[in-house]
């Protein structure tokens, strides 16, 4: 009796029939704004979405997330979603993942929507009764290209500084002999002289593009999202875009 007891309960989680009363399995999340994300030296995959979908009723699920500075040639990259399980000691493992999406974006900023569905593959025992396994639906990035910056905004000017670290007085401007116009120099001292950098966030493109969280995690069932498969499904405003490389629980991907 206990054998066949088990037997339906991995049959009903094969299935993974829903209650009757559930429409969908949601899982929010709370970063709606595209945010800068640097490249890692080793351009490995990088989460920037997280749903925790352990008991999760349906193996379809769908998200949403926008972009910003995707630009042809300049910074192309990729996305894709990923299915971890976690175990102790912080570490987790990837158990599937989709096909890589190429964003190629448009030829000058602007900023781009995309939907992306699936089936996510996570292998019997996801549902662990014990409470002992954790499952993560992540939605992972990483640069195509390697990214071209604008260079720096800067200005000619003389730095002015003491050999212990103090400014130089004002007394040593605009009087006396002159090192250079303006810049007086005593006891062989000079203030440094050449291009100085100024940040400036707003008006200069250090290189990188912006991805959004994901706005939402959902599972839903077959009728609602007929186009999710395995390797993936995506729409996308903002840009060109193609598919890339195969799914991959092997890639190299960045976790703490």
């Amino acid at each position: 009796m206990n054998e066949l007891n088990e037997l339906k309960r991995r049959l009903s989680a094969v299935e993974r029939k829903p209650d009757v009363l559930a429409k969908f399995d949601r899982y929010p999340t709370t970063e709606w704004a595209a945010v800068p994300r640097s490249r890692i030296s080793w351009n490995p995959w990088s989460s920037c979405g997280i749903a925790n979908v352990t008991g999760l009723v349906y193996d379809r699920v769908e998200c949403k997330f926008v972009t910003d500075n995707f630009l042809q040639t300049r910074a192309e990259g990729e996305v894709r979603l990923a299915a971890f399980r976690h175990f102790g000691g912080g570490g987790k493992e990837c158990v599937s993942a989709s096909r890589s999406f190429i964003i190629r974006g448009g030829t000058s900023r602007g900023t781009g929507l995309c939907v992306f569905r699936w089936i996510h593959g996570i292998p019997f025992g996801w549902d662990y009764e014990d409470g002992t396994a954790t499952y993560t639906i992540e939605l992972q990035h990483r640069y195509r290209t390697t990214q071209v910056s604008d260079g720096k905004r800067q200005i000619f000017a003389y730095l002015r500084y003491n050999t212990d670290g103090s400014s130089w007085p004002e007394g040593l401007v605009n009087s006396g002999d002159y090192w250079a116009p303006g810049v007086k120099a005593v006891g062989g001292m000079v203030p440094s002289m050449g291009w100085q950098d100024i940040d400036d966030r707003d008006n200069v493109w250090d290189g990188s593009y912006s991805i959004s969280n994901m706005h939402y995690c959902v599972g839903l069932p077959e009728e609602r999202i007929p186009g999710a498969t395995t390797d993936g499904w995506a729409y996308y405003t903002g840009g060109l875009t193609s598919w890339g490389s195969a799914g991959n629980i092997n890639d190299e991907f960045f976790s703490l």
